[in-house]
């Protein structure tokens, strides 16, 4: 399966977009991977991920990868040290729900840009924008095949 007969160029856009809006309220970094296929544990392979997107190397450590492998029917919610020291025990599941939702309901664009606009709205809480903010990561989709 290609990555637009799983989500469209136009709702790619969406989410791109959803990434570019949540990080002008947040020092935080947020990414969306998308891959066709992983091993047994998901959790395993969003962590290769993350490590090899780099995004442990934000200034507070406080980026979120959204991991998701479509074939696989399997996803992730990863968040780095500093959002993870802040953040309720129990919110990465509450976000996964959100997300789950709306995969089986056939619209992962507006699964990703919920889950995107609510860890947006966490990490502006916890992380606000400051004045020398840049922004330290891609808000493109990283996808592998």
């Amino acid at each position: 399966m290609q990555l637009d007969s799983f989500i469209s160029i136009p709702d790619q856009g969406r989410v791109v977009d959803a990434i570019g809006e949540a990080e002008k309220m947040t020092s935080g970094e947020i990414r969306v991977h998308l891959t066709p296929k992983c091993g047994n544990d998901v959790m395993k392979e969003a962590a290769k991920t993350f490590n090899r997107l780099k995004m442990f190397k934000t200034r507070h450590r406080n980026g979120v990868l959204i991991y998701v492998a479509f074939e696989s029917r399997k996803f992730a919610i990863l968040g780095d040290a500093g959002i993870n020291a802040v953040v309720p025990e129990n919110y990465w599941e509450q976000e996964k729900d959100v997300l789950l939702e709306c995969l089986k309901a056939g619209d992962p664009a507006t699964g990703l840009c919920r889950v995107i606009a609510s860890v947006g709205d966490k990490l502006k809480t916890f992380f606000p924008i400051e004045e020398d903010d840049e922004n330290e990561l891609s808000n493109e989709i990283s996808y592998e095949e």
